[in-house]
């Protein structure tokens, strides 16, 4: 953000409100702004995003005091437009925005400004210019407005948990509905009412006093927003559809400021529903969401095999048959990775290669011990950490191994038209080639009922890979930014003979693909792009796996 007083008397304490007098940062000494044919004095401070030796997202704000010498004060605050262009709000105008707000606006001068800022993924350091803190929809609907008008760069933030990045932005304003995290369960019709900034551990604090959850992701912490919108995968999702698939309506903040329902009664906007059901957050910003639940818990019985990176291969060809002999209650994801210092893990395992074989039976805990014996007998396991665990444990459980903050984050994916000896060999070398001890290499077994929903049903399309493949890139320090994305990639491009061209929502890498919507929505692109044309013409919701009013 650029902070300029425009024409003339330097002000006392010059900056928006009070600012320090020399902003942190990196100086750049000896260098003076020109303004209007003259040259002023000028302290500056890079904020980095990552332009070289800063990481690599590739993008420096500026940030800039300019004293004048004559004429009274006007002040002008210089945000990011929508093209990337600077544009000059007024301070007034600022300040009647964060008046407007029931929740607050957070500026960088704010000694909460680099907590509001962060994300998950350490990879990610953004600084906007503006951080509206939500309360209710109608700030969310302030906060479109205010964009709108100033035809600002706009992000949204529901649990600032998506691996790209998207959820905060550069020099522009983020919609932080973080605040708004509440969910409120009626176990009578198993339907759960949920603010947009909810987390999944927020819905099953809300779900499991009921023996009910909503199908979510596997990692507690993620926002349930984000998920829902891209899919959403884990351990219900064989038995009860993706997360999308149990959206049954939205409250919808759209571009023009107004506000949609989304749903199937005649009230609600059927339209506006099925591209909710996968297409991301291309149509508006989601303030609450209605939620079918289904019954689970309070204990389930997990699978936890570990086999030697040796045995891999083999096992993975086990997996390959015995994932078409299972009900829709077992779901199971096997992880290509060193072994983890866990609780239980078998030492002369640790940080060596390893496969684990993860699996979970939703339904009854002993039928679930019977369904998944065959899982344990695979291979020749050299530890198996199998029993009955609580759901919220289950939910809880990969929550470790993804740390907000402390690791740095670039994840892919595919979906495979299966899994053929060639590249279960393939994506084991790759597997063991990993620069970072805490990557991996997942593969997730699809079908069951996700499978059976119709491509044209929700925006999430096709459903008929039998497999899913994830690509992480976990690692630790900055100077380890290159090895880690190019070891990604490289599984990416190994891997896309195998693939139908589609890729995750939810695991896009940094979006570097500009047809990578259209491919992968396939047969419901065209439909979308016209639902994008209705719902956002501007495009003003474009930080996300972008669907282009144009086509």
């Amino acid at each position: 953000m650029h902070l300029v007083w425009l024409p003339s008397t330097p002000p006392a304490g010059a900056g928006l409100r009070s600012r320090p007098a020399e902003p942190t940062g990196l100086p750049l000494p000896g260098r003076t702004p020109t303004v209007r044919g003259a040259t002023y004095p000028c302290h500056h401070a890079y904020a980095d995003g990552g332009m070289p030796g800063a990481g690599v997202l590739g993008v420096r704000v500026l940030l800039c005091f300019l004293p004048f010498p004559r004429g009274p004060a006007v002040a002008v605050v210089r945000l990011n437009s929508c093209a990337g262009e600077l544009v000059e709000v007024p301070e007034g105008a600022v300040e009647r925005f964060a008046d407007d707000l029931r929740g607050r606006l957070v500026q960088p001068i704010d000694p909460e400004y680099d907590t509001a800022r962060s994300v998950w993924n350490g990879l990610v350091d953004k600084r906007p210019g503006l951080i509206a803190r939500c309360a209710d929809s109608g700030d969310v609907a302030t906060a479109v407005n205010f964009a709108r008008e100033h035809d600002l760069l706009l992000a949204v933030r529901g649990g600032g948990h998506n691996v790209s990045g998207v959820a905060s932005c550069d020099g522009g304003l983020v919609v932080d509905l973080s605040p708004m995290s509440a969910a409120l369960t009626n176990p009578a019709t198993e339907i759960v009412r949920a603010q947009g900034g909810v987390r999944i551990a927020d819905l099953d604090q809300a779900t499991q006093p009921f023996n009910l959850a909503v199908p979510m992701g596997v990692v507690s912490d993620t926002g349930a927003a984000g998920l829902t919108l891209g899919g959403g995968f884990g351990w219900m999702a064989r038995k009860h559809g993706l997360s999308c698939d149990n959206l049954l309506s939205a409250e919808v903040v759209t571009s023009d400021g107004g506000t949609v329902r989304a749903g199937s009664k005649p009230s609600e906007d059927p339209d506006l529903l099925w591209a909710l059901r996968g297409g991301g957050g291309n149509f508006g910003i989601v303030t609450e969401f209605e939620f079918r639940a289904h019954p689970v818990g309070p204990d389930v019985f997990c699978a936890l095999v570990v086999h030697a990176g040796a045995d891999a291969g083999e096992v993975l060809r086990a997996i390959r048959s015995w994932k078409d002999t299972v009900p829709d209650e077992v779901a199971s994801i096997a992880i290509l990775m060193d072994g983890p210092p866990m609780e239980g893990f078998p030492q002369e395992y640790v940080g060596r290669p390893v496969l684990i074989h993860l699996a979970t039976y939703v339904g009854d805990p002993d039928e679930g011990e019977r369904a998944l014996a065959p899982a344990r007998a695979l291979g020749r396991p050299v530890a198996d950490l199998s029993g009955r665990r609580t759901y919220l444990e289950l939910q809880q459980f990969l929550d470790d191994d993804y740390p907000a903050h402390e690791l740095r984050y670039y994840w892919k994916s595919r979906f495979l038209t299966g899994l053929d000896d060639m590249l279960i060999d393939t994506i084991v070398s790759l597997g063991e080639a990993a620069p970072s001890p805490r990557s991996s290499i997942d593969v997730w077994p699809l079908g069951g009922a996700m499978a059976r929903v119709p491509a044209g049903d929700t925006a999430f399309g096709d459903r008929s890979m039998p497999y899913m493949l994830g690509i992480e890139a976990n690692w630790e320090r900055p100077e380890d930014d290159d090895a880690n994305i190019a070891w990604a990639r490289e599984v990416y491009e190994r891997t896309g003979a195998y693939s139908d061209g589609r890729e995750y929502v939810n695991f896009p890498g940094f979006y570097e693909a500009d047809e990578l919507a259209r491919s992968t929505f396939g047969g419901n692109y065209t439909r979308l792009v016209e639902l994008k044309r209705r719902f956002d013409p501007h495009n003003l919701f474009r930080l996300n796996h972008n669907i282009s009013p144009t086509g």
